[in-house]
């Protein structure tokens, strides 16, 4: 109960912030890729993956948050979730890496936030584990946080994202529709010259390729030259590095968690993630030296949870083969394209006293995309 409350009074002050856009890029006729979306497009088209977010925007200064990704609801502890991470690139301050690393499978919730809030996210997180019904005698959690730095739009010193904040992402977290731009952790996010955010996209395999689904979710807070669909437009909006009389920063992060119920142990799930990077890539991204890129990417296969306490020395498991993974790879690299490109659709402008970011000018990039005959 005292939970509850504690969420209950703490959401009174957080406001949340609507999408900008009425329509998502595939609404307008924009496509990416060849293989079909899952029924909302999202991570939470994977089965049992749950998504929760909460906007903290205050006064002139604060606009940050917290973003929740649940690989199922339940004891996540007691029934360990096989994963991987991989590092495009490790400027950034991602909390738990070590020990996925190390034993091929995570434990808690997957969070993102803001850089300097990773700390107080890990702590609210492994409070929400300790807590949890059966789990009275464990002593050690392995949190799992990722973070992109939004101090460009945002008092990131304040570390506004609290633990009652967190416990209420986690707590709220459902399927479905999900949110995106300036929600979450992407509140006060950057993006290719232009307001970034959060975006996801899922595809859905035929069922001679396994009929499995990919999921993502993307915190898009990177620069590069932004493509959509094969197009310049960020050169051809006059926006993009290294420009002449644009001397922005390629610098940021951009988080990529990859979910998918295909039966992958860790190792196949570290060279699905490697794939999400080639989605970055297809938008224009270049993975800079000042940017974070981490992808964290899991499987929902119940078979191959991992219990707390094993019932014996062996265990025993079906997993994908190597040949039949080439179309996973493929799923992952569209729908980590089409989550990044949805997050700038999303986005809305923020002008605040700590900075600003215009949103992508959607009926610009449309004319683009009609001229270039990508419209569909």
């Amino acid at each position: 109960m005292r939970f509850l409350l504690v969420c209950s009074l703490f959401s009174l002050f957080v406001v949340s912030s609507l999408t900008a856009q009425d329509k998502r890029p595939r609404e307008y006729g924009i496509e990416f890729g060849v293989l079909p979306v899952g029924k909302n497009n999202a991570i939470t088209d994977v089965p049992g993956v749950e998504v929760g977010q909460v906007t903290v925007i205050r006064g002139d200064s604060v606009q940050t948050g917290v973003t929740a990704v649940l690989p199922y609801r339940g004891n996540i502890f007691m029934q360990k979730v096989p994963a991987a991470i991989y590092l495009g690139n490790g400027f950034g301050k991602l909390a738990g890496y070590s020990q996925v690393e190390e034993l091929g499978n995570i434990e808690t919730p997957i969070l993102l936030t803001n850089t300097l809030n990773v700390p107080i996210v890990a702590n609210a997180v492994m409070d929400y584990i300790l807590q949890m019904e059966g789990n009275d005698g464990v002593k050690s959690v392995n949190p799992v946080v990722g973070e992109t730095n939004d101090g460009g739009l945002n008092d990131i010193r304040g570390r506004h994202v609290s633990r009652a904040a967190v416990l209420e992402a986690i707590d709220k977290a459902s399927g479905g529709p999900v949110e995106e731009g300036n929600v979450g952790a992407g509140a006060g996010t950057r993006c290719f010259g232009f307001k970034g955010g959060i975006g996801t996209a899922s595809r859905k395999l035929p069922a001679k390729a396994g009929g499995y689904t990919v999921g993502v979710l993307a915190q898009t807070n990177f620069g590069g030259v932004l493509q959509i669909a094969g197009v310049p437009v960020g050169q051809l909006l006059g926006n993009y590095y290294m420009k002449s009389t644009v001397e922005g920063s390629p610098d940021g992060s951009c988080m990529m968690v990859v979910a998918t119920d295909a039966p992958l142990d860790a190792r196949n799930l570290k060279r699905l993630a490697k794939r999400a990077m080639l989605g970055l890539a297809r938008t224009g991204g270049l993975a800079s030296n000042g940017s974070g890129d981490y992808v964290i990417a899991f499987s929902t296969h119940a078979a191959l949870r991992v219990p707390y306490q094993a019932d014996g020395p062996l265990q025993t498991q079906e997993v994908l083969h190597n040949d039949f993974v080439s179309p996973l790879f493929l799923a992952c690299i569209e729908a980590t394209e089409e989550a990044i490109v949805n997050s700038l659709f999303a986005a809305e402008s923020v002008h605040n006293k700590i900075g600003s970011a215009d949103e992508l000018p959607v009926n610009r990039v449309l004319e683009l995309m009609k001229t270039w005959k990508r419209l569909k």
